[in-house]
């Protein structure tokens, strides 16, 4: 019975070692640290807005021009509006009762826009230069 103790602590230390060393390649991507998302500052969400598009790469897709307007494209519909940074938020609008500001969150081109006390992403997407021709 004593002889066992030390075999079975010898186990769980191997298994606690496998684990740790082993841990992120098990878990593959979803462990990567660019997966990890980030808040953006007002003065980095101008910086990587500006110029820029973001989409969900079917549905919808929208552009951020360098001076403050975007363009929207949704299920085959057409809007634009306006954007601006106000604090550390990315504010949009586009019609009366229509936008919102929102936290923008980043893990490599993965955006995600959040508000205060919502649990959860409003939107998620992905942040591109736009394709030529658009």
């Amino acid at each position: 019975m004593l002889g066992s103790v030390p075999r079975t602590r010898s186990v769980r230390w191997t298994v606690a070692l496998v684990v740790i060393l082993l841990g992120p390649v098990i878990a593959g991507p979803a462990a990567k640290a660019e997966d990890i998302f980030r808040r953006l500052t007002g003065a980095q969400i101008t910086a990587r807005f500006s110029g820029m598009e973001m989409s969900d790469g079917v549905h919808w897709r929208d552009r951020y021009e360098p001076n403050g307007t975007i363009t929207s494209q949704s299920m085959g519909k057409n809007r634009s509006g306006a954007w601006r940074v106000e604090g550390q938020e990315l504010c949009v609008d586009f019609a009366k009762d229509q936008g919102g500001c929102y936290q923008v969150w980043l893990s490599g081109s993965k955006v995600e826009f959040r508000r205060e006390g919502f649990d959860g992403s409003i939107l998620e997407g992905t942040l591109q230069a736009p394709a030529k021709g658009r």
